[in-house]
Formats: structure tokens, sequence, C-alpha cells
């Protein structure tokens, strides 16, 4: 559904929020999720009544000349706190929209950091030495109190009281669940181990979103994931969620030479994904470069021969240094590949790249958009010097409108080719 400045909002507060939260907002997901998605739940905050219960309605239009951001921003914004699970939002359509928004406590430290998808992807974000320094500052601290007696009181034995107290349902903090949705096909991975192995009951929706999760951040598919579950039941048929978290990462560490899952198996997050419906040509491009992972798409494009380790080097350098998302660094593969004669020339790779950070480049359309203006002012030096240059097609403005020619039609159809 489209977003507009008219559409009414109210906050309702599922939960209880503390100044140790919002440190926590800060420090754990912030690296995550970006400035833009914890202002916005900070201002749905501020817009709640003094008993911090529900909001009065309000336009979006309010939201955005608070924060002074377009509606696009503010929509993806709002989509990356659900999938963090600090947003739970609800649509009603009519002549003016409605929407609720439940605003949810981010993680206590000490789940976010054991939490499968989370902690590794703020390590990701961050880096080693980042990620050290903020795991020092939650780290428990344990004094020597040997020679000392404990003489604390108890309650019973400081106050006495017989006076019957009626119960009341007092508010609590309220967590989401943040988990990645349908990526093991347990039907497939229950009939791939022996019945006499695997007791059903075990996959019990706890476990499923666990296995789901690790083969997520872990890149796993479903056999593969059969295989290294085999290891982790024990003699009554039940899986050890201890053991299965500790064997999928060991598997991990051991083909990837120790190193830690990155983001180069990982397609564009949902919230920077183009919206469904247009189903022309460039869409279709966006499409390819949206939901392809930099690994899978370079790939492809060497005709099915996994990456080289320095191309799977730079990649994650563009990933993880420079933060590029995913969409952006395959379109940046395909300008680089079809302008340099298929050779991936780092020093011309890092020079576009930075323009692109520099410039806040985030999406494929984005990415796109300046690469044909950079390939106007290639154009301009190369008709002086009669020098004809071979480009993506999707470089041209008049993309959308235009039908595609023979050649063109067939250069997409060798892009999409893998990823059909």
């Amino acid at each position: 559904m489209n977003l507009l400045p008219a559409d009414i909002y109210t906050v309702i507060n599922k939960t209880v929020l503390t100044n140790e939260d919002k440190n926590n907002l800060i420090a754990l997901y912030e690296p995550i999720i970006g400035s833009s998605a914890i202002s916005l739940y900070l201002t749905l905050w501020s817009d709640l009544d003094k008993l911090q219960i529900q909001s009065k309605d309000y336009t979006h239009h309010h939201l955005m000349c608070l924060m002074k951001l377009d509606l696009n921003t503010l929509k993806k914004s709002r989509e990356a706190l659900e999938a963090v699970g600090l947003l739970k939002t609800y649509y009603k359509e009519g002549e003016v929209s409605s929407y609720i928004y439940e605003l949810y406590s981010p993680l206590p430290p000490k789940e976010f950091f054991h939490h499968p998808i989370l902690n590794v992807v703020l390590y990701n974000n961050l880096g080693k030495k980042e990620y050290e320094n903020i795991i020092s500052l939650y780290q428990k601290i344990n004094f020597n109190l040997d020679g000392y007696q404990d003489i604390s009181k108890s309650i019973n034995e400081t106050f006495s009281s017989s006076t019957v107290v009626p119960e009341f349902d007092i508010k609590d903090k309220e967590y989401q669940s943040i988990n990645a949705k349908n990526v093991i096909d347990f039907d497939l991975l229950i009939s791939s181990i022996p019945k006499n192995i695997l007791n059903e009951k075990s996959l019990n929706k706890k476990t499923k979103e666990l296995i789901d999760n690790l083969a997520f951040i872990y890149n796993l598919d479903t056999l593969k994931m059969s295989e290294i579950l085999r290891s982790t039941i024990n003699e009554k048929g039940f899986i050890d969620a201890k053991e299965l978290r500790k064997k999928t990462r060991e598997y991990y560490t051991y083909i990837n030479n120790g190193k830690l899952p990155t983001l180069v198996y990982r397609s564009q997050p949902e919230y920077l994904k183009t919206p469904k419906g247009d189903s022309s040509n460039r869409a279709k491009m966006i499409y390819v470069f949206e939901n392809t992972s930099p690994y899978d798409f370079l790939k492809n494009k060497y005709n099915g021969v996994p990456p080289t380790p320095r191309d799977l080097k730079l990649l994650e350098e563009l990933l993880e240094d420079l933060k590029l998302t995913p969409a952006v660094v395959n379109v940046l593969i395909d300008y680089v590949l079809r302008k340099n004669n298929n050779k991936l020339n780092r020093a011309y790779i890092e020079t576009i790249a930075g323009q692109w950070k520099r410039s806040g480049v985030e999406t494929a359309d984005d990415a796109m958009n300046l690469a044909s203006k950079e390939n106007k002012k290639i154009n301009v030096v190369n008709k002086t010097k009669n020098k004809e240059e071979i480009i993506p097609s999707w470089y041209k403005k008049e993309y959308k409108k235009e039908e595609l020619s023979v050649d063109e039609l067939k250069e997409m159809e060798e892009l999409m080719k893998g990823f059909k």
C-alpha cells in the first residue's frame, strides 16, 4: 500500500522503556538499522500521552515535519524497526487510511548477544574492534569477596505486615520475536532424517525458529542443515539447541577458513527493496539486483564458476567496510564488468564505490541512475576521441518508456538467465 501524508496513525505502548533501553538502542540497534529508524522509534514514543498508553491520532505529515524526512525514508525506517522487533504495524484501508504502531522494548543485552541473527549482523556491521568495544561495556564484572560475610537482611526480618493487598495486572516489558521465516523446507528436512533417529515432537515452534535463523545467517540449505542436525540429536531423538548452534558455527568456520558469516551471501534487505507492482523491463532488472546476493550475482557473471578468494575479499570490503548494500554492489559489479572488459579492477571499483558511498546510494534504482549520469560524462569524452562505448541498456534515462530493441532484450535475458 502507498503511504500518504494524510494517512492517520496511532501509537500504542506495549512495554516499558527505560533509560538503559535507550542506551541499548544506540549501542546495539543503530549500527544495524541506522539513525533514521532509531529517530523514528523515539519520535513515536514522544507522541504518547502522559500515561504512556496510547497516543492521539496524528497524520504522517506530522512525522515528516518533525523528522525532516520524506515519506519513502519514513517507510523504510518503519520497516527496519519491524524487522528487528521494535515495532508492529497494523493497517486499515479507508478514504483516509489508518495505521496502528505498537512499540516494543529492545532486547536485553544478554538476549541480544545470544540472538543467532542480531549478534552476527552487529559484528559484521561494526567489525571486530568496534564489536569488542561494545562487548566490553556489557561484560559482567566479578568482585573478589574472599573474607567477606553476607549480612544482608531478608524482607521478613526487616518488615512485618498482615495487610492483604489486591492483585493488579501490572504492565511489564514486552518483546517481539525476531526470526527469519521460511528459510528451511521442514517437510524435506524431516523426510531426509530417518524416523528412528528424530523424534518429530522435538521440532516445536521454538526449535524451528532457531533452525530457520541459523540457516539464514550461515547461508545453509535444507539438506546441509539436515546433515548438521543429525549430529545434535540425543539418544531420545530430541535436538540439543546449544549443540546445534555450536555445530552450525563450527561447520561454517571450517569451510570458510575460520571466518564469521559475511554479507556477500545476503541479498538486499526488504526495507530497501523496490515496491512490487511495476512490470517494466527496468523493474525486472532491479528485481535481479535486489534478490540476488553479490556472491551469486558474480558467480552468474562467471558462468557458474565461484568467485575467487580475491574477488570475495573485494566484495566483503564493499559490503562491510564501505557499508554498501547488496543491491548497490550488484549494480556496481555489472557496471564495472561491462565497462572494463569483464575485469574487476580494484582501483576502478574503489573509486566508483567511494563516490557512491559519499552520495548516500542505498538502492538499486539510485545506483543505476547515478551510473547513468556518470556514463553520460564518459560518453562526452569518448565522442571527442571517436570511441564507441558498449553500455548496459539500463543506463538510458528513457528506458522505462521505450520498447527494448533486439540487442537490449538479449542483454537483459543474459543478465537474468541465472536467476529465474
